[in-house]
């Protein structure tokens, strides 16, 4: 098939290609409910390597690195329901607007992107109907579900950043990221603060907007969840140790959260 075959058609995703979602226990009884739009970097058969090399799409432009092994133990650890995105953020971004010129890139930080330039409205539409919306749509179902089971439920939008960016290292081991609600992401940040060793970043190093993001203006405020953002730098969760390490840090420091927010504040 060539890099053209998938502006001919109307489908994206065949034979030997996977389903963009992927999810860990779904029957979880804990209140947090954990995403990852970032979780993989696979790339759909029919866009080859989108014209990059191997060694561009292992990097931060092409996933989260090192979140996937935190999220999936993170969710086993707390008993939360974990919902995840496994094909690369170059094919499609699951935490950008689909409006936005960062939802399909055309370069990313420094690299160029060659198989999206040019693209047509309907491989737009191929890629946000067969990768964007079935994983937001499995948020909006657990979710659905969860409110009318009277199940509480916290948003929690787990991510990876670069240790490095643009020559500037980035001193923070993990970020508390925010919008609007400041309810879970303070009492994070006192936790996180209360461990010691951490340098801690307040939307650092990234804030979160309606204009950049997706998934906490959405799923969490637009559902009047109690959210967070969180950001670990790469890293620090590069090995299975680290990953594992920092899974059950936060495993810790979320049921001590737990305790301790309101049952008003956990929608159900």
């Amino acid at each position: 098939m060539d890099q053209h075959t998938a502006e001919t058609t109307d489908r994206l995703l065949g034979e030997g290609d996977i389903a963009p979602v992927h999810e860990v226990n779904r029957e979880g009884q804990s209140p947090f409910l954990l995403t990852s739009d970032h979780y993989g970097r696979v790339l759909p058969r029919a866009l080859g390597d989108l014209g990059i090399a191997e060694s561009e799409l292992v990097r931060h432009i092409g996933w989260d690195i090192g979140i996937a092994g935190v999220a999936d133990r993170l969710a086993q650890l707390l008993d939360a329901h974990l919902i995840a995105q496994r094909y690369s953020r170059l094919v499609i971004d699951c935490n950008r607007p689909p409006a936005a010129a960062s939802s399909i890139p055309v370069i990313s930080e420094a690299t160029a992107i060659p198989r999206n330039e040019g693209i047509s409205d309907g491989e737009r539409e191929t890629r946000r109907r067969e990768i964007f919306e079935p994983y937001h749509d499995r948020i909006d179902a657990a979710i659905d579900a969860r409110l009318v089971a009277k199940r509480p439920t916290v948003l929690v939008s787990l991510h990876s950043f670069t240790p490095v960016y643009a020559g500037v290292a980035r001193p923070w081991h993990i970020g508390a990221l925010y919008n609007r609600d400041t309810v879970l992401p303070h009492l994070l940040l006192r936790h996180l603060r209360g461990e010691g060793d951490l340098v801690v970043g307040d939307n650092e190093p990234y804030a979160v907007s309606d204009l950049t993001d997706y998934t906490i203006p959405v799923h969490g405020e637009g559902r009047g969840l109690v959210n967070t953002g969180i950001e670990i730098r790469q890293d620090l969760i590069a090995d299975h140790t680290g990953q594992r390490q920092w899974a059950e840090r936060l495993a810790r420091i979320f049921a001590e959260i737990e305790a301790e927010l309101r049952p008003e504040q956990l929608v159900g």
